[in-house]
């Protein structure tokens, strides 16, 4: 049976991941210690706010070691939710240079939108360009459509986990797949159809 873990580090839209959660009658419980991992089969790390203060959160709540023992060692399905997918990422560069969980070679960075009269953040619906096959889009019909809210994006240093980039002004990484590791910018559980149908393929995962 799937229980998804649901990450509780002060730092992120759950109650929001949580409705639709519900909404799907997917069996999930919120996870603020390291003990309750035990209790969950997928895991998911919601995410807003800035790139350090996050990290923080889930280091002073013991959390990030305990996540790299789950996804790394044990190979739970994990999925990270805008600021949830930049700590991915081996270092974040908003306001400082922050290490993150290391489980994506990358960098976050803040978008060139100026350069090409965009504005920031990011807030909006757009479309996603597929870039190589993914389970959390192998089901969607047509196009892609998301919501996103950000001004930071993560740039891995190997292409080939780039799952999805939307165009904004320049590409941006949208989603990214490694292993038993998803990543995604925009938020699915404001995403409506196409968000619903995601997070289902997402508790569908096995490895």
């Amino acid at each position: 049976m799937t229980t998804i873990g649901l990450i509780d580090y002060g730092a992120g839209n759950v109650t929001s991941v949580r409705n639709a959660l519900d909404y799907l009658h997917l069996d999930n419980v919120e996870v603020r210690s390291a003990e309750q991992f035990d209790k969950t089969t997928h895991l998911i790390l919601p995410g807003v706010g800035a790139f350090a203060s996050a990290m923080r959160r889930l280091e002073a709540l013991r959390l990030a070691d305990e996540l790299k023992e789950q996804v790394l060692i044990k190979k739970k399905p994990f999925l990270g939710i805008c600021v949830g997918m930049q700590l991915l990422a081996t270092v974040g560069h908003e306001f400082e240079v922050y290490p993150g969980l290391g489980f994506v070679k990358g960098s976050v960075v803040k978008i060139d939108a100026e350069r090409h009269g965009r504005r920031l953040p990011h807030i909006g619906w757009n479309e996603l360009s597929i870039r190589r096959p993914s389970h959390l889009f192998a089901h969607l019909s047509g196009p892609p459509i998301f919501y996103f809210v950000h001004s930071y994006h993560l740039q891995p240093h190997e292409l080939d986990v780039i799952a999805a980039v939307c165009d904004y002004g320049d590409q941006v990484v949208a989603a990214v797949e490694l292993e038993n590791i998803y990543g995604v910018q925009f938020h699915p559980e404001k995403s409506q159809r196409d968000g619903l149908r995601l997070l289902k393929d997402f508790a569908a995962i096995s490895h």
